[in-house]
């Protein structure tokens, strides 16, 4: 059944996880002039509806999503995804790292399994489970979705159990493409700067990865 918006966005003070609403209240007495808050989807310019394609990352960045209140905004992971977002015609805009930069998505939503930033950026695991009430209306409320990408394991064994299927059965690697009850359900490291700088992701494996979403879409 198709949910609403307000059912899969947390309240700005949501207090759910007592760590991370901490550490949240802590960087807004540190900079007041961020977003400091839980960082709601960004949907594509033609409403649920329209969205065909939903991203799911880890959780938002301390000087990124944390800071400027939309996803893979303010950081290295940004630079990638939206680059990559308009090669494969997902978004329309030129992307300049602010939330006020025009971007645009085009058949797209972008999301993060935990919706707070949780200190050096790794959520616990109760963190990652209380989360997951929002992250599984956030895939019900798109009546149209036919492929998600999961960028690392968190993100993708938590969507895994938000489509209500077995962790077992849905192993993370990367470029991998299984069909959960008709969704295609594809994964990928997550595109951060130390994976990039490592070689884990080159640019080349994430462009891959988008062709075959690409091609799947297309094809469907």
């Amino acid at each position: 059944m198709q949910t609403s918006p307000a059912e899969a966005e947390p309240p700005r003070n949501c207090a759910l996880c007592p760590r991370l609403h901490d550490f949240i209240g802590l960087w807004r007495e540190r900079e007041p002039d961020w977003f400091n808050a839980p960082v709601p989807t960004f949907v594509a310019r033609g409403g649920d509806k329209s969205v065909r394609f939903l991203i799911v990352g880890l959780a938002p960045g301390l000087r990124g999503a944390n800071r400027t209140g939309r996803p893979f905004t303010g950081d290295y992971a940004g630079t990638l995804l939206y680059g990559t977002l308009k090669r494969f015609g997902f978004s329309s805009g030129e992307f300049q790292a602010r939330p006020d930069d025009g971007v645009e998505l085009i058949g797209t939503a972008l999301t993060n399994a935990v919706r707070c930033v949780p200190p050096e950026n790794k959520p616990v695991g109760s963190e990652i489970n209380t989360c997951r009430t929002f992250l599984e209306p956030t895939i019900a409320r798109f009546p149209d979705l036919a492929a998600i990408l999961t960028l690392g394991t968190i993100a993708h064994q938590s969507t895994v159990r938000a489509l209500g299927k077995k962790v077992a059965d849905f192993p993370f690697a990367h470029g991998a493409m299984r069909n959960a009850d008709g969704i295609g359900l594809f994964s990928s490291y997550h595109c951060s700067r130390y994976n990039t700088n490592t070689g884990r992701l080159t640019e080349e494996m994430f462009v891959e990865v988008f062709g075959r979403v690409r091609a799947f879409l297309d094809g469907a």
